[in-house]
């Protein structure tokens, strides 16, 4: 993998927009020209339920002139850069170190790193090359994931996380802001709420994030839902609901706390699995 300066008139446009912009940036690989660029961050220690909000939010915009911006470290960035791979969206990794193969952080990552590059995306860092991550080198890369990128998706974050320190980045750029709602019994919900409630949008399917990236989409006509990859508590609840039934009913037959009901419940209405009518959970 040849490492090389990028040059400044190639630059991510919006980048000459922030106050602070790097004075110079290394890159493997090509910045993909697409409309419009979204960062998606999120909690190392995710849940089974951001995983597949992540997955499912990313793999409705396969199509669109979207690339997806992270920092591929553990978790949720990892799962967006893998999901946009497999959605055949590009993805560019901004690691909080420099591109040498010996100093990339995580080093765990080399694979998808090269998958990245393979597939037309890119490796960008303003660090020297054989810099080694530190502490401070995280929130300092945080700014151009969200410098360069029309809106920020943040799926899962702790109250104290580079998380948020990506997203207050976006408010003080001027970038979308959006964020995912999730079980208040989680702590890794506490971040998106607090955006919520300081006017983050909410995202609860992918079209919300064409949306709010200003494309235009046409509803998808419904098709067969394949249960195959439902997890052992999906098909559970997917068998008492052969019969619409109240949430209060299922929480009660699945005879599980209500707090991890709500959760599988949550995660199969992001992925489109149950819907709630007239006061009644169906199957879609």
């Amino acid at each position: 993998m040849k490492i090389r300066d990028l040059k400044k008139e190639n630059f991510p446009k919006l980048l000459a927009q922030i106050p602070d912009p790097p004075k110079s940036l290394r890159i493997i690989g090509e910045i993909p020209q697409t409309e419009k660029y979204l960062a998606v961050v999120g909690s190392r220690k995710y849940s089974e339920y951001g995983k597949a909000v992540c997955e499912k939010l990313i793999e409705g915009l396969t199509g669109y002139s979207i690339t997806i911006v992270s920092g591929l470290a553990l978790g949720i960035d990892t799962i967006a850069h893998k999901t946009a791979l497999k959605s055949k969206l590009p993805t560019v990794a901004i690691p909080g170190s420099g591109l040498e193969d010996k100093v990339l952080y995580p080093s765990a990552h080399r694979k998808i790193a090269e998958e990245i590059i393979e597939a037309g995306g890119a490796l960008l860092s303003e660090f020297e090359d054989n810099f080694k991550a530190t502490p401070y080198s995280f929130p300092q890369r945080n700014r151009i994931i969200a410098g360069m990128s029309n809106a920020v998706l943040v799926i899962e974050a702790e109250l104290q996380s580079g998380t948020l320190i990506t997203s207050k980045y976006a408010i003080d750029y001027n970038r979308d802001v959006l964020t995912v709602p999730n079980s208040i019994f989680s702590k890794t919900s506490e971040g998106p709420h607090m955006l919520l409630r300081i006017g983050a949008t909410p995202i609860t399917r992918s079209e919300d994030i064409l949306a709010a990236l200003n494309f235009k989409f046409e509803e998808k006509f419904p098709t067969k839902k394949n249960y195959a990859d439902c997890s052992h508590d999906e098909h559970e609840v997917i068998e008492i609901l052969a019969e619409p039934i109240s949430r209060d009913e299922l929480i009660r037959k699945l005879k599980k706390p209500v707090y991890v009901t709500q959760t599988i419940l949550a995660a199969m209405e992001i992925k489109g699995l149950i819907e709630e009518k007239m006061g009644e959970l169906h199957l879609k």
